[in-house]
């Protein structure tokens, strides 16, 4: 049995509004897909209920703040215990600049997303996650040239 809860053509639309705009009152989200405001609202309370809806948040132009340099940081142990785990995702939790960690499958074992001003601040940032991190066997790093798309919208399965 799935976890992923049943959505029809309507909680779909719904989604797709909220993540365009998740500012927009219920009775708008609502007018746009059809629905009255009460019903909307059912479904919108319903989507939040079963985590489907996880949390709004405002999306921060990182430019506007000086945080123009995307980092994609690609980290190999030779470490996988537990208390290295634990003490690898400390670490990275400390860091503000790390706006995404990922454990991989593959060659590399973890991928982090940094934002960061230039290449000086994120060598700041690289100083700061060796020393809080113990036996990392690789540490390789890649800039962002251009964000030819950046989206939090999810697709609608197939």
């Amino acid at each position: 049995m799935s976890n992923v809860p049943q959505l029809d053509s309507i909680d779909w639309a719904i989604l797709r509004e909220v993540q365009a705009d998740a500012s927009l009152p219920v009775h708008e989200v609502g007018e746009r897909v059809g629905l009255s405001h009460n019903a909307c609202w059912r479904r919108i309370r319903r989507l939040e209920d079963s985590g489907v809806i996880a949390r709004r948040v405002a999306l921060v132009d990182p430019e506007k703040l000086g945080l123009a340099t995307t980092v994609f940081v690609a980290i190999r142990t030779n470490r996988h215990d537990p208390g290295w785990l634990d003490a690898f995702r400390r670490g990275v939790e400390t860091i503000e600049e790390i706006v995404e960690c990922h454990r991989m499958a593959g060659d590399v074992d973890y991928l982090l997303k940094l934002a960061v001003r230039d290449i000086a601040h994120y060598d700041r940032i690289y100083r700061k996650l060796i020393a809080a991190v113990p036996d990392l066997a690789d540490v390789s790093s890649s800039f962002s040239m251009e964000r030819l798309k950046a989206t939090t919208a999810l697709p609608r399965p197939a």
